[in-house]
């Protein structure tokens, strides 16, 4: 069993930064592709960006590409989402989930934390 703890989300202005981190632990780290997920007010959970267990391979979706980095240290079971040039539209509780397998599907997703909220103002 994954226990998943968000941490770093705020209030920021429209043109900041902000970074999450998701602590993992009781599992074997490495072995899992980690991803980030989004949901805003009143509209389904969206995919955000995932990274392979070596780290070497990500993903993002178009909204964030170019704005949004994620990383992972598996020595400290922890994986981040680095966010520039934060926008309103990025207002969200952002939520990081382990799979087995990499897939843009919340379904694909095993384990979840409890997500962290992003708010940003214009």
């Amino acid at each position: 069993q994954v226990q998943l703890v968000e941490s770093g989300g705020g209030l920021v202005q429209a043109g900041g930064s902000l970074r999450l981190s998701c602590a993992a632990s009781g599992g074997t780290f490495s072995s899992y592709v980690m991803a980030w997920f989004r949901q805003a007010p009143g509209k389904e959970r969206e995919f955000v960006a995932a990274i392979r267990w070596s780290g070497r391979t990500t993903y993002y979706a178009n909204s964030v590409k170019g704005r949004f980095t994620i990383s992972r240290d598996n020595a400290k079971n922890t994986v981040y989402l680095q966010m520039n040039s934060l926008e309103p539209e990025d207002t969200a509780v952002y939520s990081c989930a382990a799979a087995l397998m990499y897939g843009i599907s919340p379904n694909n997703y095993d384990y979840w934390g409890q997500g962290t909220q992003v708010t940003v103002s214009s």
